[in-house]
Order: structure tokens, then C-alpha cells, then sequence
């Protein structure tokens, strides 16, 4: 199937769905999204679902291809490294790569829309308030609600990129051979806002990820461009202290004030936000396969991750990037690329879920623990003296575009061992700077 005049038909209008429109209809297809929701460009966003997004390199690289470099540019934050709060308000700054290396903070809303709007102006159409309520694989068709009416599309090609609740994808879980996990971690989130500060200053540090890491929860912070910041509590949804048992004014303030006491200072609203605002829940899913005849899923659909590695959206922007480029290699031959396409991206899209629920437990137990702090600076040492062989595992998934996912799993697997050795020497903490580094490196297979 190689001619371009072919129609596709994707469904969900977020950001995966609108970057894959575009990259189809930059190829010449005709595009059209179909979107449960109302269109958000002309509705009032509900409060407290948003989590800012970390663009880096893997979801760059895909904006920049279809030519949104320009605009996106207005509208981040660089974030150079960590900024870690320990619970008597010190602070401590982890840098996440070299000089110049960063994340970026971005608005989710005001990157989805930016992704809607050139969509349109390219000639993709975009279908609100249409909501997908079956597939039937052999024909290509979508039934879908419109208004309380029944209507049916056929295109050529479907591609669910409905998220991690996707109809798409519970149309496959009907058909024989197809597995399917799905795990809630026992933590929620709860999002929180630090206002600007006078004349729409920041309060803390712009440039930075704020982390108030605190064992079993964690408090996050990442700026917007009106000076405020976005904060996210990860907290467990039972147990001692939990959403279960935070119920009144005291009980909330009074938690607060002892676990985050100069986060406090910074958040007029918190308990206004914290009790209207939803507690929401955050799920993994593996499934395969992601092909039925000429229906695919992508994303969140296919591979929903935790949020804890700041991967979910450019994991999903290199699905499309990494489609795209198959689609380069095999002349447009979707027969030929579909099966292809999944049996490539799987192992990354693994490895990557893998690595994000790995991340939690460094993020709220080891960023602020001495030997995990000495173990980063030897390691960037080595990246500094090694560039080319000794890569940590946060820079090859964050910066290194070009290392698979599943290839830097496996390195950073070699490198952990290596490491493990090296921190069980009993005078590491005095003496880290006198390690030889070439011996390190030597190990690697």
C-alpha cells in the first residue's frame, strides 16, 4: 500500500495523534483526527491534570523535523539539572548533563494546541466531540458518537493515538492473541502551583527541577513562563500518611508544614488547591501486538509509562519520528513497514516503562543520599574524561537521541556493576576523587 492519495484516520487529537497527523500530511496522505473531547482551544481546561511536560532531545528532535523549532522555543523553560530541598530547606544542585546540556519545561495544553493548530493549516482535519466506540480490523472502520448520533468512518489506515484508556487499543484486547498488562503503582499525584513572585518574578530558581524528595513521596516543582510554577505531589493513596488519611484543614496544613516547610512559605493556595483539585492515579502498560491488519496504536495507547523519567511524551514523539522515518525506508509500503514498525519499537518502548518506575525510587529515596551524590560525580568524571565510552544512563535516555532506549538499558546495566564495585570501597567518600578512572573504564565489555 504505497499510494499517498490513501486516507488515514487517527484517532485522539493529543499530542502524539496531532504530531503524527502532521508528519503524515507533510508526506501527502490525507489526514483526519478524530477527538472525544471538546476542542480545548474553545473550552475551559479542568485545574489539576496538567503535570508539565520535560521535553528533551528524543521529542526535540521530532518537533524540529516537522518545523516547529521556532515556536516551540518561545515557549520553554530550560531546566539544567535538579534542584533537591532537604526538609530543613537546604539546597542542593545535581546538573542533569554537561554544560549547556538541559530538559525543558513546557506547557502540555499550550504544546497540544500549538500541534491542533498547525495540523489544521497544513490540511489535516480535525474532529471534535467524536468518540471512538469501536474497530472492526478487517474492514478498516471506526464506529464513533458524534452529538448522540451513530457514525461510521473507513480509511485506509487507523491509528489509535487515544492514550493509555484507548478504544483503539480495547478493540484489540477482544481479538485471540493478544497480551496485555496493565499495573496502578500505589502512589497518585496532586497537582499544586507556586505563584509568580512580585512583578511576575520566579520565586525559586527559574532554571532548575525542583524536588522535595522524601522517601515514600516526593514534591516537584517546574517553572512556567508567567513565573509560576507547576508542583506535583506523588503520594501514596493508602497507608500512614496517605491521600486516604490527609482529610482535614489541620491534618493537611499540619503535614505539610513538617514534611515541606519551605515549600509552604511559597504556596498561598496550597490548601485551597489540594482539597479541589483531583487526586489522579498513574498506571504502566505493556501490550502487543500493536498491529491489527492496517490498524495501528502509537504512544501512550501501546506503551503508557509512569511520569518519573520525563518520557512519556518524547517516547511518544519518537514513535512518530521513528514511523516516519520507516515510512522514508520502505517507500510507503505500510504493508511491509506495519509489522516492522512494531517488532523494532517494542524492546524500546519496554525498556523505557522499565526505567521510568526504576526512576521513582531514585528520585524520592537516593537524590538526596551521600554515596548516590558521590556515585553521580564519578560518573561525571568519567563522562568528562570518556565521552565516547563511559555515557551515564540519565544523559544516553535524555540527550542521546540515537541511542535506542533498549540499547541504553543494556550499557547502563554494564556501567551499574561496574559501579557497584566501585562505591563498596570503605573509603569512597573520602577519597572518590582519587579513583582511577582508567581502571573503570577498562571493564566495560
Amino acid at each position: 500500500m504505497t499510494n499517498k492519495n490513501k486516507s488515514i484516520a487517527i484517532m485522539g487529537a493529543g499530542l502524539v495523534g496531532s504530531l503524527m497527523a502532521i508528519y503524515l500530511r507533510k508526506r501527502g496522505y490525507k489526514v483526519a483526527i478524530y477527538e472525544r473531547r471538546a476542542d480545548m482551544r474553545r473550552s475551559k481546561v479542568v485545574a489539576g491534570r496538567s503535570i508539565n511536560l520535560a521535553l528533551s532531545n528524543r521529542g526535540w528532535k521530532p518537533l524540529a523535523e516537522v518545523g516547529l523549532e521556532a515556536a516551540i522555543n518561545e515557549m520553554i523553560i530550560p531546566m539544567n539539572g535538579r534542584m533537591m530541598h532537604d526538609a530543613n530547606g537546604n539546597l542542593t544542585f545535581q546538573p542533569y548533563g554537561k554544560e549547556g546540556q538541559a530538559i525543558n519545561s513546557i506547557s502540555r495544553g499550550g504544546l497540544n494546541q500549538l500541534l491542533i493548530e498547525r495540523a489544521e493549516a497544513i490540511g489535516v482535519t480535525v474532529h471534535f466531540n467524536h468518540k471512538c466506540i469501536g474497530v472492526d480490523h478487517d474492514k478498516t472502520t471506526v464506529s464513533l458518537e458524534h452529538n448522540g448520533e451513530a457514525i461510521e468512518v473507513t480509511a485506509d489506515i487507523i491509528i489509535g493515538a487515544d492514550g493509555a484508556y484507548s478504544a483503539v487499543r480495547q478493540a484489540f484486547q477482544r481479538t485471540d492473541r493478544f497480551n496485555y498488562n496493565q499495573r496502578y503503582i500505589d502512589h497518585g499525584y496532586k497537582e499544586l502551583v507556586i505563584p509568580a513572585g512580585a512583578a511576575g518574578l520566579f520565586s525559586i530558581e527559574k532554571n532548575a527541577l525542583h524536588i522535595w524528595p522524601r522517601g515514600n513521596y516526593m514534591l516537584i516543582a517546574l517553572p512556567n513562563t508567567d513565573g509560576s510554577f507547576t508542583c506535583t505531589l506523588f503520594f501514596p493513596f493508602e497507608g500512614d500518611r496517605s491521600f486516604d488519611t490527609l482529610k482535614t484543614d489541620e491534618e493537611i496544613m499540619g503535614f505539610f508544614m513538617e514534611v515541606f516547610p519551605d515549600a509552604v512559605d511559597l504556596m498561598p493556595t496550597l490548601l485551597a488547591d489540594y482539597k479541589s483539585n483531583p487526586t489522579s492515579s498513574l498506571l504502566t502498560i505493556k501490550c502487543y501486538p500493536w498491529v491489527k491488519n492496517n490498524t495501528l496504536i502509537i504512544g501512550d495507547a501501546s506503551h503508557a509509562i509512569v511520569p518519573f523519567y520525563g518520557q512519556g511524551m518524547n517516547s511518544g514523539f519518537e514513535d512518530c519520528r521513528v514511523l516516519n522515518d520507516m515510512l522514508d525506508e520502505h517507500g510507503d509500503d505500510w504493508d511491509t513497514l506495519l509489522p516492522l514498525y512494531q517488532a523494532s519499537r517494542k524492546p524500546d518502548a519496554d525498556a523505557i516503562l522499565d526505567l521510568a518506575l526504576q526512576n521513582f525510587i531514585e528520585m524520592r529515596d537516593l537524590v538526596a543520599d551521600e554515596y548516590f551524590l558521590i556515585r553521580k560525580k564519578i560518573e561525571a568524571k568519567l563522562n568528562a574524561q570518556y565521552p565516547d565510552q563511559w555515557i551515564p544512563l540519565y544523559s544516553m535516555v535524555t540527550f542521546q537521541e540515537d541511542i535506542r532506549y533498549s540499547e541504553a538499558i543494556e550499557r547502563g546495566q554494564q556501567q551499574k556493576l561496574i559501579m557497584d564495585e566501585v562505591m563498596k570501597r570503605p573509603d569512597i567518600l573520602e577519597k572518590w576523587e582519587e579513583v582511577d578512572l582508567s581502571e573503570i573504564v577498562n571493564q566495560l565489555p
